[in-house]
Formats: structure tokens, C-alpha cells, sequence
């Protein structure tokens, strides 16, 4: 997906580290994830979640919290607290570059920072929160903390450990965790709520799901992520938890065009990355674009793909039809259609209308499935796939025009 770093400006006087990941076609809304705690916004959780959402056309904003990764300000002086106004600061800078609610997800920790978060955001700009392996007890962090937890209370600035790596921790730090109620939080929101919990964490224990559950107010909704440890290490259940997710976030931020869809033809708009194109039918919408190695995304079909496509799709309509009024077994049929560029160089008979005109050409191999076929009735059916309208326009005598439009 294509993805933009940005930054952010906060409050305190210093700087938050994001990645925008943008749909490869239009924006239909905007949501915001927050990592687990000591993580950053490359966490696997962050970056299979983030890119789920972008798929669906929801914008997502990934960023480090003060003092990891490449955001600034001191972790050990900032707490749950900060955390908090980081979300806050980043859900601002979404709203004002995008129209519509916003999506709040958060991993762990971060989980319970965008379900505190709410009331500071403004609640009537966020569409649902969901959450992974978030506690319902803030303070459980400080179990995490290997060093003198008393030392730092009562004010004295110490190095600990936190998940293998080192931290200092100030005395405002301790505070700022403790003085937290999620639970409290949890009972005043009034929006959708997701919690996805593994019953296997080690970490975040499943009762802590139940907790917010109980808490929150209807709709809620439980998924559980059986088999997964808390950092969804393993790609498949961050790929997991990612799909539920966006599927989940559809219902609240709905998949709306940026313009009436056509009455006829198609219509279609530049989106982001290099080549992302989305296009509109009457009824369909869908993303066209270039495999990675021609600088694309690879997140649609190429151009070619969908003349291809179109030569094919209408090829076994046509044979079908056919097979089908006429009463035979006929059980479908496998086409491969390619695409050469410079026929002219290996066919000698080919004419053209016009001094140097390039002459290109469609291969098309069709295997007619059904046993019970004769191959009299095998043979009308490969000769009727000529008759196809898509077939008939491509050979015909076609003409392209062009004009400006408002």
C-alpha cells in the first residue's frame, strides 16, 4: 500500500513520528492506531492492521507514542497520561485532512489508550474503537517493569526493563499510570466497540476482555484470537485479527462514492501511489494498478489485465449461452487470453490500414469442459467464442474520442 511519513505536532513542544497508509484508491475514511506498550509503529500488529484498513479504503495513521521509535520527548516522564494526548494529537491532524468520523484502534496498552481517549477526542467525531489484548487494569503495565517500582514512586529517576530493552523511569511516570480508570472510561462511551483477545495471552490475561466487556455499553462485539500470544507475532493471527477489523469497521464507516456512480460506461478516478486508479461501474467498484515491478503497489488488476479480462469474461458468457439453449452437457470452460505486442514481426499476411501502424494481437486457448460433449458440439462451441461482443468490438472498426470535461 502506499504509505506516507508524516509528523506530528504536539503540545508538549515535540514531535510524533507517523505513517499514513493510504487506500491504492479514494479515501472513503480515516481511522488511527495506537501500538502496544514500548512497541512502535513497525509492529507487526500495526503494520498488518493499518494496511487491512487501507485495503478497505480507510485511510490509517500509525505512530510512535513520545520517546519511542522516532517521535520525541522523554518516555520515561510521559505515562498513560501522554500517551492519551498523543492520540489525542493525532486524531486531530486526521480529522482536519479528512471529512467524517475517525476509527480508533489500539494494541494492548494502546488499546486502552484510544478507549480513554475518546472523550478528549470528541466523541462525536469517532466512529468505533476496537482493541487488541488491551487490559482493563492500566496499572497491570507496571507489572511488566523489571526494577525497583518503589524507588521511582517515591521520586528517585531509575533505569528498568521493560520486554529486554532499557528504560528510565521517572517518579511521574508511575503516577500518571496509576491514576488511570479504564473501566470508568469504558462505561461512558457510547460507540461501537470491538475487543479481540487471545484466551491464550500470557501477558494480558482473557479475564481482562471480560472486564471491559462487561463494561461497555451495547454494540459490542467479542472476537477471540484462540492461539495467539499477545504481540501477534506470528503473521497469520496479526493477518487475523487485521481482516476481522476491517470487515467489522465497513459497518461504521460505509463504503460511500466520492461521486454518483455512472448510469453508463464506467468512470474512473486517480487515487494514491504511483499508479492506484479506482473505477466505478453502475453497481461495482474496484481498484486497477501495476504490479510492484513496474513501481505499482500490485494492489488491482493491471490495464492489460482487465482488456484481457474483458475478452474472456465475454468469451464464456457467449459460450454458455450458447451451450445452454442448445441443451447440452456442457460444464463450463478454462480460457487463457494473452496479450503480444509486436504480432506484425511473426505473421506475414497481417494487413494494415495505415503506413506504420503497430499491429498487436489477443491469443486465446479454450478447453471446453464436459465429458458427455461430442466433438461436433465441442467444435461449434469453440467457433462460436468468434461471435462474442467484446470479440466483435476489438476486431471491428473502433474509434476512441476524446473531449475535455468539467
Amino acid at each position: 500500500m502506499p504509505t506516507e511519513n508524516l509528523t506530528i505536532e504536539t503540545d508538549a513542544g515535540h514531535t510524533l513520528s507517523g505513517a499514513l497508509e493510504l487506500p491504492t484508491g479514494l479515501v472513503r475514511g480515516a481511522a488511527l492506531f495506537a501500538h502496544c506498550f514500548t512497541c512502535t509503529k513497525s509492529s507487526k500488529a500495526a503494520v498488518a492492521v493499518s494496511r487491512a484498513l487501507a485495503r478497505e479504503g480507510i485511510a490509517t495513521l500509525r505512530f510512535d507514542f513520545t520517546g519511542l521509535g522516532g517521535s520525541g520527548g522523554e518516555f520515561g516522564r510521559a505515562g498513560f497520561a501522554t500517551d492519551v494526548a498523543d492520540l489525542v494529537a493525532a486524531a486531530h491532524y486526521l480529522m482536519e485532512r479528512f471529512p467524517g468520523d475517525i476509527l480508533l484502534v489500539g494494541h494492548s496498552l494502546g488499546g486502552a489508550a484510544v478507549l480513554a481517549a475518546g472523550d478528549d477526542i470528541g466523541m462525536d467525531r469517532v466512529a468505533a474503537i476496537a482493541t487488541i489484548g488491551a487490559p482493563s487494569d492500566v496499572p497491570h503495565v507496571l507489572e511488566r517493569i523489571e526494577g525497583d517500582i518503589d524507588a521511582i514512586r517515591s521520586g528517585e529517576e531509575s533505569e528498568v526493563c521493560i520486554g529486554g530493552r532499557p528504560f528510565k523511569l521517572a517518579g511521574e511516570f508511575i503516577e500518571r499510570v496509576e491514576n488511570a480508570d479504564l473501566i470508568a472510561e469504558v462505561g461512558r462511551l457510547r460507540v461501537p466497540l470491538l475487543f479481540l483477545h487471545s484466551p491464550t495471552d500470557a501477558i494480558v490475561g482473557i479475564e481482562n476482555a471480560g472486564a471491559l466487556f462487561e463494561a461497555a455499553k451495547h454494540p459490542k462485539s467479542f472476537v477471540s484470537l484462540e492461539g495467539a500470544d499477545h504481540l501477534l507475532l506470528d503473521e497469520r493471527d496479526a493477518a487475523f485479527a487485521a481482516t476481522v477489523i476491517a470487515g467489522w469497521a465497513t459497518r461504521y464507516l460505509p463504503r460511500e462514492p466520492d461521486w454518483p456512480m455512472p448510469a453508463d460506461g464506467v468512470v474512473v478516478k486517480t487515487g494514491h501511489g504511483k499508479f492506484g486508479t479506482e473505477v466505478h461501474t453502475a453497481t461495482h467498484r474496484f481498484v486497477a494498478d501495476e504490479p510492484k515491478s513496474y513501481g505499482g503497489d500490485d494492489t488491482g488488476p493491471t490495464p492489460y489485465d482487465l482488456l484481457l479480462a474483458a475478452l474472456g469474461t465475454c468469451t464464456a458468457m457467449t459460450m454458455k449461452l450458447y451451450a445452454d439453449r442448445k441443451g447440452w452437457p456442457f460444464e463450463g470452460v478454462t480460457i487463457h487470453v494473452t496479450h503480444e505486442r509486436n504480432h506484425a514481426e511473426d505473421c506475414d499476411h497481417c494487413m494494415r490500414e495505415e503506413e506504420g501502424m503497430e499491429v498487436q494481437a489477443l491469443h486465446r486457448r479454450i478447453e471446453v469442459l464436459g465429458e458427455g460433449l461430442s466433438e461436433e458440439q465441442r467444435e461449434r462451441i469453440i467457433a462460436i467464442a468468434d461471435k462474442c461482443p467484446v470479440h466483435r468490438t476489438l476486431e471491428g472498426r473502433l474509434h476512441v474520442h476524446t473531449e475535455s470535461g468539467a
